[in-house]
């Protein structure tokens, strides 16, 4: 594992492509290469949080549109796009369009890195918590029918009592009820579980 983050390049040309590879690896990140966006967007369902450098001049999809079709998926990788010298408005453009930066060709390797390193620290804690919103949503599907009404009646703050008397079942049934509720959830007390309601869109904050 590498300890500074993954990275992902995408750049038509074959020396550019080996001289980042060197270079971000010599760094410490761990780098997978894409000689075009498609493979990029083909690869992108199966992979891990991290940093796209690509350039933005390219056959097919280049850099502008690829940064569209990253928008229109909502993905939360940053993107971080290379110009060419005076391809300032596509500069311009890409920042529009979502990018974190850009920065010019040839650029200064430590510039790059900093650059990347900066984009993770401001990625991470967005796509960590978008990753545990479908956690905690995984762990609502994974409720009955009747523990997921338990739990709505938990989590509006009424007591077993309550919850028994709406559902026409015993207390004591309910007390399963909640049991198997705070289990499946993961929940270790009440303030959790409406904590893991709000996350899971189950309650307005």
């Amino acid at each position: 594992m590498t300890t500074k983050g993954t990275i992902y390049v995408i750049d038509d040309d074959e020396a550019m492509r080996d001289s980042l590879n060197f270079l971000l690896d010599s760094a410490g990140f761990g780098v997978t290469l894409f000689d075009n966006a498609q493979s990029f967007l083909d690869a992108l369902p199966g992979l891990a949080f991290g940093c796209v450098v690509s350039d933005v001049r390219m056959p097919g999809i280049d850099g502008i549109e690829l940064l569209k079709r990253l928008k229109a998926q909502r993905s939360r990788f940053p993107i971080l796009i290379m110009t060419g010298h005076g391809d300032v408005p596509l500069a311009v453009e890409a920042m529009k369009l979502g990018a974190m930066d850009f920065l010019e060709k040839p650029f200064e390797d430590d510039r790059l890195v900093a650059m990347i390193e900066s984009a993770i620290r401001e990625g991470e804690p967005a796509a960590r918590n978008e990753a545990m919103g479908q956690d905690v949503a995984a762990r609502v599907a994974f409720l009955s029918p009747r523990e997921r009404q338990v739990m709505e009646g938990l989590i509006a703050g009424l007591s077993n009592k309550l919850i028994a008397r709406e559902y026409d079942i015993s207390p004591r049934t309910i007390e399963v009820y909640r049991a198997n509720v705070m289990t499946k959830m993961q929940a270790n007390s009440l303030s959790e579980l409406v904590r893991l309601a709000m996350r899971a869109g189950m309650l307005n904050d």
